[in-house]
């Protein structure tokens, strides 16, 4: 049967998502922890690839198994197993060409920033300390500019495939403040690399009025020019979704 976990994890003790041959990753406690309840050799395939440092609430996984143990089992048995920065939230049978990757219709990301003088030894793995003030206003009328279908190319980290396309469609996009949190969350059919959190370090810029938003405006649909520069650290960024019908 093929079975897909919504796992949650602090990524700050791994080096992504994806499995590598000489660092920690989520892929490789996972695929430990699944060997170790059913004594098979798994490969689990995620819904997307964080990068080091980055968190999740909502990063969906799937797996084929022989194994005969109920859905509720699995949930017990791999939080037992996995170490104490990574849980499994859900387990759920699903269809044998089940694909957490290609079928989903959109991702949901969160991007969080500590605005204020002080830093907080409590928020420091899970937000980016900017101390002066941000206009979250005018970073909210920014935001909503990445709604609808663009070139992202200046919005984009390396790609392993240079002829890849790099238009992507935005669902929702906004900006809010929380006591001392801004947050910016985003809903897209699918992210470049380190999209998210470039596009959150314009609209930092944006809030410091380093950027207009008439120029923020035209940075979308920038065409194959230089990437945006100003990326913001990973420890900000969570993926909290991932849908599919």
């Amino acid at each position: 049967m093929r079975l897909a976990l919504i796992v949650e994890y602090e990524g700050t003790n791994y080096n992504g998502f994806q499995c590598q041959s000489n660092a920690p990753s989520i892929q490789e406690e996972l695929e430990k922890a699944i060997g170790s309840l059913t004594n098979e050799n798994i490969r689990v395939k995620g819904a997307g690839r964080t990068d080091a440092g980055v968190h999740a609430e909502g990063q969906v996984v799937a797996f084929d198994t022989l194994s005969s143990h109920s859905t509720d089992t699995f949930v017990r048995a791999l939080n037992y197993y996995l170490p104490n920065d990574i849980a499994i939230r859900a387990a759920r049978q699903v269809s044998g060409s089940f694909d957490p990757r290609r079928d989903a219709l959109s991702r949901a990301y969160r991007y969080t920033i500590h605005n204020g003088p002080i830093r907080s030894p409590m928020l420091r793995k899970t937000t980016c300390l900017v101390r002066n003030p941000l206009n979250v206003e005018t970073m909210h009328k920014a935001a909503k500019f990445l709604e609808g279908t663009h070139d992202f190319a200046r919005f984009s980290g390396p790609l392993t495939d240079r002829n890849a396309s790099t238009v992507r469609r935005i669902f929702e996009a906004s900006v809010r403040m929380m006591d001392d949190l801004v947050i910016f969350e985003v809903r897209g059919s699918a992210f470049l690399p380190h999209q998210v959190r470039r596009m959150a370090g314009s609209l930092v810029d944006v809030g410091h009025d380093r950027i207009s938003l008439d120029e923020f405006s035209m940075i979308i649909d920038g065409g194959c020019g230089k990437a945006v520069a100003h990326s913001l650290p990973p420890q900000g960024l969570c993926l909290i979704e991932v849908t599919y019908r």
